[in-house]
């Protein structure tokens, strides 16, 4: 997979990066399942080995392990349209938000789509926090190491090293 933009259906399409998390109910199903809605989304769909971690969030409240990987891919789709198709998978499989942190059967978040920066009250690109997690850069880095951050100029393999390192 090449970092030039491809044509979908006669639009420029985007390589695409998702993280897929879930640590609630049967996880391998939910994740399945994503995979199987974002091979209808994103074309050349490559998905990364799965892995388990502990939940890394806010709160003082413990949480089941989360199996986490990610998914690239072309899109040809506007970010905020592809978000919400993203918030409808999740919500197939039974997604609820009552506070912030809380366990997720299924969460797929928008992390890089090209070269784009979005700054908007609900999505931001790339992803604001995905630098500093292991369990997307890690998932990542084996599928998409040459990815670019629209922001920083790094690699994904560049931003791992670094989380490597402690830098």
């Amino acid at each position: 997979m090449d970092a030039r933009l491809h044509q979908l259906q006669g639009k420029t399409a985007r390589l695409t990066a998702v993280a897929l998390g879930s640590n609630l109910g049967d996880r391998r199903a939910h994740l399945a399942y994503a995979i199987a809605r974002l091979e209808t989304l994103l074309g050349d769909l490559r998905v990364s080995p799965l892995i388990e971690t502990t939940f890394v969030g806010a709160g003082d409240v413990p949480q089941p392990d989360c199996l986490n990987g990610a998914a690239v891919g072309w899109s040809s789709a506007d970010p905020p349209i592809l978000l919400r198709e993203l918030q409808v998978i999740e919500q197939a499989r039974g997604r609820t938000r009552p506070y912030a942190s809380a366990p997720r059967t299924l969460d797929l978040d928008l992390i890089l789509v090209g070269d784009l920066v979005v700054s908007q009250p609900e999505l931001e690109l790339p992803h604001p926090r995905f630098r500093g997690r292991r369990f997307v850069l890690e998932p990542l880095a084996a599928i998409g190491a040459h990815l670019i951050d629209p922001v920083t100029g790094e690699t994904v393999r560049a931003l791992l090293a670094a989380l490597d390192s402690g830098g």
